[in-house]
């Protein structure tokens, strides 16, 4: 296994790039949930704040996402991403020998991927993510208030 900790975030897309090109291999399941882990903690370390240790519905993944989204909701953009990606760990670690298992593993692959992806972007571009269906410049309209301000019309 690589782990995460300590690597770059170029390091990590790096190494995330070279298992996605290798055949999907269902052992790297730990190692892909760990890169998506560096990710958030590059995002969290960049907000001035300490990564947690704790974990969320028994991942630390999602502990470091709802970390990372606390007052930014453009964030939330990638909860669903940070989501599968456990969902693909589970399917891997709990269905090690399943027929589809290195189709869940390149999936798994793809989505940690995705994940670098959105977040090394986001630290370019703070305003990624801001068109997310669960971001309030959106649901509030350009005017303010949830109907874009046609009720004061």
């Amino acid at each position: 296994m690589n782990d995460a900790a300590g690597q770059s975030l170029a390091e990590i897309g790096g190494r995330l790039q070279r298992l996605m090109e290798q055949p999907p291999d269902p052992a790297d399941a730990t190692e892909l949930l760990a890169l998506g882990e560096g990710v958030l903690e590059h995002w969290v370390r960049a907000k001035g704040r300490e990564p947690t240790r704790d974990e969320r519905e028994g991942f630390r993944l999602l502990a470091l996402h709802r970390q990372g989204a606390d007052k930014d909701p453009s964030f939330n953009a990638c909860r669903e991403t940070c989501r599968e990606l456990a969902y693909h760990y589970n399917l891997l670690t709990l269905e090690s020998d399943h027929e589809d298992s290195a189709q869940r593993a390149r999936m798994m692959a793809l989505v940690a991927n995705h994940l670098y992806l959105f977040i090394s972007g986001k630290m370019e571009t703070e305003q990624l993510g801001e068109f997310c269906c669960s971001s309030k410049p959106l649901r509030t309209g350009l005017t303010g208030g949830v109907d874009g301000g046609r009720s004061a019309q």
